[in-house]
């Protein structure tokens, strides 16, 4: 859905501004964002190089280390999910625009296991190396939960610290049985949850 598309120079501050750097960088994001979706951290550097066409000197070049590597794709896709949730601020619909995105955020989750050990730590570990754009995501998160809560769409009860905790939760029992189904049936609950109760 999301694709590690980022800004590189957001990765990674020192890296050249030449064409051929950028397009290299790119690939390499490209192979790394498609390789720890599947296998997580446990891919091997030389074959991310392999699949993104260059040398491995090259992805050591911008990426020193293989946790480098994997945060500048993380990073990549939380601002993806920023981008969509300011797209959807402003949307006719409050109630909508916050179960769509809680939904878009899930399925990234449910299917990028690096996105989901990713999340799972937003909000609670400060010293995280992006902290910032996590903030991001978590202020535009909040912005789309509070607007649905006074358009009465969304009980006053919940947080986003809720929320987020209840999509983990799906992501990872969803995670455990190897389906994503189970994931988008687990999402429609909390969503059936996190309506207003009828009296």
């Amino acid at each position: 859905m999301t694709h590690a598309t980022a800004d590189p120079q957001r990765q990674c501050p020192h890296v050249p501004r030449r064409a051929d750097a950028r397009r290299n960088i790119g690939r390499v994001l490209e192979a790394a964002e498609e390789l720890f979706a599947t296998q997580g951290l446990a891919v091997p550097i030389d074959v991310v190089a392999a699949k993104a066409g260059v040398g491995v000197g090259t992805v050591y070049r911008h990426f020193p280390t293989k946790e480098a590597l994997f945060h500048a794709v993380v990073v990549a896709r939380l601002d993806a999910l920023v981008a969509r949730a300011k797209q959807l601020a402003d949307a006719p619909d409050a109630g909508q625009a916050l179960f769509g995105f809680v939904t878009e955020l899930a399925d990234v989750a449910a299917q990028k296991k690096d996105l989901t050990d990713e999340l799972a730590r937003a909000g609670i570990d400060s010293e995280q190396v992006h902290s910032t754009i996590k903030e991001e995501l978590e202020e535009a998160f909040d912005f789309l939960l509070r607007r649905a809560q006074v358009a009465g769409a969304v009980r006053e009860d919940v947080t986003s610290a809720d929320v987020v905790a209840l999509l983990m939760g799906a992501c990872m029992a969803a995670d455990r049985r190897g389906s994503v189904g189970s994931a988008h049936l687990l999402v429609g609950v909390i969503c059936d949850g996190l309506r207003p109760r009828v009296s």
